[in-house]
């Protein structure tokens, strides 16, 4: 849940990314339409993607989505894609539930297009996919391939986590209160569509998804990543510990970072891909 409004953005001094991004249309496993770019490695390695989940009212063509890629770039490819319900892709929101579905068919994409390792990050509520996504493709978790007949082309081969919700329905602080009203009421939901461009689904979650903070003991062994700023005004800081303490994990505590992708500049970013090029 990144931010109910962008606000404002670090910017960055990174050169556009060349060549041009391809874009594309990616069909998920139920069906959903899913908008998606990729933008090979401007230093011309090629063996490691990096597939960005955004945040909550998000896109490809958000600048802070851009910005990340652009530093990632540097480093790895780089897929962007748009969860459902939001930019350019179809069907609604579901606030971190069917969004791995979306993820899974970006990671998938990724590997078709000849990549031997594909790794993730998400900030926000894209950090609760990518942790989810995680636990459910995990190459040797006792849940691989339960949504999808077994396949693992799907699967991440390190993850990380920036400013992540540990559980769900987390109402805490204010900002949080305000997503909340944005997805559980019809007029937020309405100002969610005309006001932040982000169509969201109606429905409860039924079931409740699997929460973060379970997800985390089932992403082993594959390499797992917490990142959170100390000024995080929707989510605490016992979020990010409690989720490194579920299991195997490093944990990266910002100083001075607020939330998610707006929150991040260009040196956080860099780290971040090192990291998850296993540089």
């Amino acid at each position: 849940m990144s931010s109910v409004s962008e606000g404002s953005f670090r910017r960055s001094s990174v050169p556009s990314l060349t060549p041009a991004p391809r874009r594309t249309l990616l069909r998920t496993d139920d069906g959903v339409r899913i908008e998606a770019v990729y933008a090979p490695c401007t230093a011309g390695a090629g063996g490691t993607a990096i597939v960005v989940a955004h945040g909550f009212t998000g896109s490809v063509d958000r600048p802070a989505v851009r910005r990340a890629a652009q530093v990632f770039a540097q480093r790895a490819a780089v897929v962007t894609f748009s969860f459902r319900g939001h930019g350019g892709s179809g069907g609604r929101s579901t606030v971190g539930d069917r969004e791995v579905l979306d993820l899974a068919a970006a990671v998938a994409w990724a590997r078709s297009l000849g990549h031997s390792r594909v790794v993730t990050v998400g900030f926000s509520m894209g950090g609760s996919v990518v942790l989810r996504h995680a636990a459910m493709y995990a190459a040797q978790g006792a849940v691989q391939g339960t949504m999808h007949g077994g396949r693992t082309e799907a699967r991440t081969d390190a993850v990380a986590a920036v400013s992540a919700p540990a559980r769900w329905y987390y109402r805490g602080t204010p900002p949080m209160r305000r997503v909340h009203w944005v997805i559980t009421r019809p007029l937020g939901r309405i100002v969610g569509r005309y006001g932040l461009r982000t169509r969201i689904h109606h429905e409860s979650w039924d079931p409740v998804p699997l929460s973060p903070v379970e997800s985390v003991p089932l992403i082993a062994p594959t390499p797992l990543l917490i990142v959170h700023g100390d000024r995080d005004p929707y989510f605490p800081l016992d979020h990010p510990r409690m989720l490194a303490a579920a299991g195997p994990a490093e944990l990266w505590l910002e100083p001075g970072m607020g939330h998610a992708e707006n929150a991040a500049d260009d040196e956080l970013l860099g780290r971040l891909a090192d990291w998850l090029a296993g540089e």
